[in-house]
């Protein structure tokens, strides 16, 4: 039987949201440029931080760096459509591709906003139940923290360093989980 996250694989194929010359390469387990210095994330660790993550349906997800919008696909697909997800990317030609891509899906309850430059996230929807970022600072932001809502959980790659962060009613519960290297948050 196919769990939740394997089941949101087959159900969003990484090569639709692929550039069209790349897509003969999704199958490739490594990060694959999108354009703008950004990538599509290498498939097993999209996968270790979907399963750390442990989104349930009607989850309200922020999904940070959101690219080519193939893991707020994934993460709409897990939180079902009595979910919320938002992904978020500073770069506009990604945007737009990131929409053009989660269209093709037709999964509603998930959309790609324009970040700005001076704003980590998307406060105005804050908080969330999960919140996956997929770019890297060199220290944990209390931004994204304050946007977790208590009993809700963030994955984010720090400094080399996957973290799980787990917010609680007296602070919160960091544990890592292994090394990994993203893009630059900026």
């Amino acid at each position: 039987m196919e769990d939740s996250v394997s089941a949101a694989f087959t159900a969003t194929p990484r090569s639709w949201f692929l550039p069209r010359l790349a897509r003969g390469r999704a199958a490739y387990d490594g990060p694959i440029q999108i354009g703008r210095g950004q990538t599509n994330s290498q498939p097993r660790t999209v996968e270790a931080m979907l399963r750390l993550l442990d989104v349930r349906p009607g989850d309200r997800v922020l999904d940070v760096g959101a690219g080519s919008g193939w893991t707020t696909a994934l993460l709409a697909h897990l939180t079902g459509p009595t979910g919320e997800v938002v992904g978020v990317e500073l770069e506009p030609t990604l945007v737009e591709f990131g929409r053009a891509n989660l269209a093709r899906v037709a999964r509603p309850w998930a959309r790609i906003e324009q970040a700005l430059t001076s704003v980590l996230g998307w406060p105005d929807g804050a908080p969330y139940d999960r919140v996956l970022v997929s770019a890297e600072p060199r220290s944990l932001p209390q931004e994204l923290v304050d946007q977790v809502v208590v009993g809700g959980r963030m994955v984010i790659p720090v400094n080399g360093v996957m973290l799980r962060v787990d917010r609680t009613d007296v602070g919160t519960e960091i544990s890592e989980h292994g090394g990994y290297r993203f893009v630059p948050l900026r």
